[in-house]
């Protein structure tokens, strides 16, 4: 079976820069690719993936990931990539990969909640930044919503929504449990991504505290063991409908996110000042 993660070498151009590697970042991954444009994700050193059998972060610990259909691949890109790999994974610095030389542009998909967004702007074909923090025109040429009521919605110009308020513990729409971390430290878990656990039990260990499941139900997120957290870092997320794999995948949420951001690439390269235009609409049309 053809795996859209590969292509010939000699056919693949400049890949565009994705900033992060949870769910949200690997769907954006995920759909540029299937519009044919090569893409390198960045993992984001300060945010642990929850996600991970929603993303190809897995691919930085063991050579690859396959997500719906598609296989990421660690790499070096200073150094020389796999062969025939079009979804990229990287833990290099962001900074050492912004050029011009190495990428035709830059979406931030990390959907940080508080941290100042940088302006992204500059020798790049485009900016792209998805989620809360950041203003079309301003530190970016176009944003992508996240937030559910909005999910998808193009900014082009002005800020985004901001993020929502945080929690210890939170509930989302459809009874998903959030547990952050408890105090600053090592997080160790003998727990796996899918196990079904009673309310109660205990999911592992931060900074020495044991840290229980809040609700029964089923782990759809759990950072990997042998993280150091951060106290109110998200630590892991509990589904009560065990029988539902909404762990597993791109959910609806992440691929109208990534759709929307595939719009907003195109449309940027339609404009008459972007520079190599003719390369990437070659890609999208």
């Amino acid at each position: 079976m053809h795996d859209r993660g590969q292509t010939s070498p000699g056919l693949r151009p400049k890949p565009v820069l994705v900033l992060g590697t949870d769910d949200i970042a690997s769907a954006v991954g995920h759909a540029l690719v299937s519009a044919g444009v090569p893409v390198l994700l960045v993992r984001d050193p300060e945010v642990p993936v929850l996600r991970r059998a929603a993303s190809v972060d897995d691919a930085l610990e063991l050579g690859s990931a396959r997500l719906d259909g598609m296989t990421a691949y660690a790499t070096n890109p200073l150094s020389g990539d796999p062969a025939g790999a079009v979804l990229a994974v990287t833990d290099l610095a962001p900074e050492m990969l912004m050029h011009a030389a190495l990428v035709h542009g830059v979406i931030d998909a990390r959907v940080r909640r508080h941290q100042r967004r940088p302006d992204l702007r500059g020798d790049l074909g485009f900016a792209i930044g998805v989620g809360p923090g950041f203003a079309a025109g301003d530190n970016v040429d176009i944003a992508v919503e996240t937030a559910p009521e909005a999910a998808g919605r193009i900014v082009r110009g002005g800020m985004t929504r901001p993020p929502p308020a945080e929690s210890s513990l939170l509930v989302g729409e459809q009874g998903q449990c959030l547990v952050r971390a408890p105090r600053s430290g090592l997080w160790w878990t003998f727990r796996d991504i899918g196990e079904v656990l009673e309310a109660g039990a205990v999911v592992g260990l931060c900074a020495g505290r044991q840290v229980p499941a809040q609700i029964a139900g089923c782990l759809t997120g759990l950072v990997r063991r042998g993280t150091q957290m951060r106290a109110g870092m998200r630590l892991l997320e509990l589904d009560p409908c065990p029988d539902d794999e909404r762990w597993r995948g791109i959910s609806p949420l992440a691929a109208t996110i990534a759709a929307a951001t595939v719009s907003a690439v195109h449309e940027l390269w339609q404009s008459p000042h972007r520079g190599a235009r003719h390369e990437v609409l070659k890609w999208l049309t």
